[in-house]
């Protein structure tokens, strides 16, 4: 048959590994402090509320500590978030990943061995973090 369509299979190659992820470089307990200090210092700067400090060192893989606040409305969330994503970055972070800060009633911010979390207060109840990493707020860092 002159002009009929023939169908080419492609054999396909072997697979390309999947890269390794980047290891996670621990910090110092000291330089930690550090970027907590810079953390809550922003948050306080810019009138977060019920600002908590989890130390989940041995406890969570992702994390040695975690930063829970609350603001008011979506405005205020998203210059924290921007603020303090800034802040990070002057402090010596190179990699500081933001989630949610286009208008949200949460917002995660990675700063490596730190997440912060940023909620409005219905989400903060809601998502209760404090109460799922166990700790007691009287016993926050």
């Amino acid at each position: 048959m002159v002009g009929s369509p023939r169908k080419k299979t492609i054999a396909a190659g072997p697979k390309k590994a999947a890269a390794p992820r980047a290891r996670k470089v621990k910090i110092e307990p000291s330089e930690l402090d550090r970027l907590q200090g810079v953390i809550v210092g922003s948050l306080e700067d810019d009138k977060a509320e019920n600002v908590v400090t989890l130390d989940l060192a041995g406890k969570a893989m992702f994390c040695d500590r975690m930063v829970i606040a609350t603001g008011l409305a979506d405005r205020q969330i998203t210059a924290m978030a921007q603020h303090l994503s800034e802040k990070l970055k002057e402090a010596g972070l190179k990699r500081v990943q933001v989630e949610g800060a286009g208008g949200s009633d949460w917002v995660l911010i990675d700063a490596g061995d730190i997440v912060v979390h940023l909620f409005k207060p219905e989400a903060r109840a809601m998502y209760a973090l404090e109460k799922m990493w166990g700790e007691d707020l009287d016993e926050a860092v």
